[in-house]
């Protein structure tokens, strides 16, 4: 029986307002390729069009989500790999800051337009009774930053040039925070969401103090922007948080946070330690919905529904996103056996 989408039971997971009338789902993202297998359509090579968005969002509804998720990113162009070469993706590639000046003549989107809000209307235009989108601006602060700087370029201007760390920092967080504001106001919105990995299997990426001196006063801000508008902010990170969960919680004041690995915190930990001041989404490993059997998957998902969904402060979903290589017919299993459970 397919489930009638009401946003506001997933605003009930959040703001952990009593429990909702049915086990809310939540994902931040699915690859265009699961999407087209899912669908049975060419949607992963489609451009983005009427016909793409309405495929996309029936996917979601009719896997009996309340929302749809949308990451919109800045207006910024970095260097493609074949500028710097030699170096992985993610990592140097990218490099467009290493001086004062390269700061300084660097290409800024205005403040006013800092990402391209077409997608959203559109999505926003096809959205049936009861959905919501869930939204945020594409990549994080920290994320930005190491890209436009480049994972070692950051690591010795931290130490050779902090004012220029500080300044690109400052100036990637106006540009977030203003993308944040529109989304905050935009009616087809109902919460927010930032996508920014701060972390590794053991540890962040860089130390505490520097999350706290350069990106947590961002988080800060965003949260308050969506807060002022009434609405709650997701945080997506993976890594080994630990040392900064508190920051996170108590200053960033996340209402809800996403991503787990069972290899470096399963989510029912974290929901027995902080579950009561910040909202656990999903959790399922991607490992083990990629390579369970049924029987698995089934079992895996009772556990994972018993621990985390008592007080109903938890929604359904991977611990990371719906990549390609995750098998449709395994989510719908663990889809199926959440619902059988929770009904």
């Amino acid at each position: 029986m397919k489930r009638q989408p009401d946003f506001n039971q997933f605003l009930k997971v959040l703001k952990r307002e009593g429990k909702p009338d049915h086990l809310p789902f939540f994902e931040i993202l699915a690859n265009s390729s699961f999407i087209a297998q899912q669908t049975g359509t060419d949607f992963d090579r489609m451009p983005i069009g009427v016909e793409l968005c309405k495929i996309y969002v029936d996917f979601w509804v009719n896997l009996g989500f309340d929302c749809v998720p949308l990451f919109r990113p800045l207006k910024i162009d970095l260097p493609s790999a074949e500028y710097h070469g030699g170096f992985s993706h993610g990592s140097e590639d990218h490099t467009a800051i290493r001086t004062m000046e390269d700061f300084e003549k660097f290409a800024w989107p205005s403040e006013e337009s800092p990402i391209d809000f077409e997608l959203l209307e559109m999505l926003g235009a096809l959205l049936p009774d009861g959905v919501k989108l869930v939204a945020g601006v594409g990549n994080g602060p920290y994320e930005w930053l190491s890209s436009m700087m480049g994972t070692v370029g950051l690591s010795y201007a931290l130490m050779d040039d902090p004012e220029l760390v500080r300044l690109v920092a400052e100036k990637i967080g106006r540009l977030v925070v203003a993308g944040d504001r529109t989304l905050a106001s935009t009616d087809a919105v109902g919460a927010l969401m930032q996508g920014d990995d701060l972390g590794f299997k053991t540890s962040t990426f860089l130390a505490p103090d520097d999350l706290r001196r350069l990106i947590f006063p961002i988080y800060k801000q965003m949260t308050a922007t969506a807060h002022d508008a009434g609405k709650p902010f997701i945080l997506h990170s993976c890594g080994q948080l630990g040392e900064v969960y508190e920051d996170l919680i108590e200053d960033s004041k996340f209402d809800a946070k996403h991503s787990f690995e069972d290899a470096i915190q399963p989510v029912g930990d974290f929901k027995r330690l902080y579950g009561k001041r910040i909202t656990p989404l999903g959790g399922l490993d991607v490992d083990m919905v990629c390579r369970g059997t049924e029987e698995e998957l089934r079992a895996y998902t009772r556990k994972i529904v018993e621990e985390c969904f008592t007080d109903g402060y938890w929604a359904f979903g991977t611990g990371n996103s719906l990549a390609t290589y995750i098998p449709p017919e395994n989510y719908q299993t663990c889809i199926d056996e959440a619902i059988k459970i929770t009904s």
